[in-house]
């Protein structure tokens, strides 16, 4: 069996993620900064949890479910602790209050400075940007749109059957720094669910092969 460690996964993103990979089948492990956090928020969802050392002992791979105010001190905690395990990044990096307006960091992605924090032993897969939490958490609800994976070749197709598991249709979408284009579409999202309302999403047609 599959175990994925969710750090950060406290969260709204991170809750949603847990009860949607767990009905897959997939063991989940979350890792908060309070251990306490943690370990309680995994007992309401039924699985393990506690500071991020406890979800990554024994988990296959990790993935990161923070804001990005804090994705780089994250990052740089659990850098040691990784052990080269793939990483998958959720991270979009939305500026406050600014939130739908693209924001476009140092670095150029969020995806790009995790990998620029790991270093040349970091395996850094970037997706499920544009989900909505409210919809991950509410496993009746069928997720419409496509979930686009960027990373290195052998790292990212790895994740794709994974990521599948969660509900959603998955297609490659290429080297990392593809992501600069899909982090940054989450703020559009989010301008266009206040402009008509609703829940957008994004969906590629007219391919050959799905």
């Amino acid at each position: 069996m599959t175990t994925i460690a969710l750090i950060g996964g406290t969260g709204q993103e991170g809750r949603g993620l847990a009860q949607r990979f767990t009905r897959a089948g997939i063991a989940v492990r979350l890792g908060s900064r309070d251990p306490e956090r943690g370990a309680q928020v995994a007992v309401e969802l039924g699985v393990l949890g506690g500071d991020y050392a406890f979800a990554l002992e024994g988990a296959d791979l990790a993935m990161l479910c923070v804001p990005y105010s804090a994705h780089r001190p994250v990052l740089e905690a659990i850098k040691p602790l990784l052990g080269g395990r793939i990483v998958i990044d959720i991270t979009v990096p939305l500026k406050p209050p600014k939130v739908r307006q693209v924001f476009l960091p140092e670095g150029q992605a969020a995806a790009m400075e995790a990998q620029a924090i790991l270093g040349e032993e970091g395996r850094v897969v970037a997706a499920l940007h544009h989900i909505s939490h409210t919809h991950l958490a509410d496993l009746d609800h069928p997720i419409a749109g496509d979930v686009l994976v960027c990373g290195a070749k052998a790292d990212r197709e790895a994740m794709l059957p994974l990521i599948a598991q969660l509900g959603v249709d998955v297609l490659d979408a290429g080297p990392l720094r593809n992501t600069v284009a899909l982090e940054s579409m989450t703020p559009v999202l989010l301008h266009l669910n206040r402009k008509y309302g609703g829940s957008a999403s994004l969906r590629i047609e007219g391919l050959r092969e799905r």
